[in-house]
């Protein structure tokens, strides 16, 4: 089988995904909401999140100073986008392991492997 269009390589580690679903789910979220929702220590988020700032997936704004200081984030367009597409995916590949693909010819699987 191969990889269904939209799978999307940077998301797909557990992490990210959980990342970006988490941010999928919201407008904007603060750093140590999502940390906290997902168990990671800050240095692991933070380079998480770096990772997909980088790819333009995600918009990082830090208000106020100080103690103060505030970390937040959202999916940007192309991150969403990204993410859609991913999930996409994951459910074609999903649906394609269903009772029907168990039932297909031997022919039927070579034919689909190429």
């Amino acid at each position: 089988m191969s990889t269904p269009s939209g799978f999307d390589e940077l998301i797909h580690p557990s992490t990210r995904l959980s990342v970006v679903a988490l941010l999928a789910a919201t407008e904007w979220a603060d750093f140590p909401f999502i940390r906290d929702s997902l168990s990671l220590s800050d240095s692991a988020l933070s380079k998480q999140l770096h990772t997909l700032e980088e790819a333009e997936y995600l918009e990082i704004r830090k208000e106020g100073g100080g103690r103060k200081r505030r970390t937040k984030v959202r999916l940007t367009a192309r991150g969403r986008t990204a993410f859609d597409g991913h999930v996409a995916a994951l459910r074609a590949i999903v649906e394609g392991a269903g009772p029907a693909a168990a039932l297909a010819t031997p022919q039927q699987h070579a034919e689909a492997g190429r």
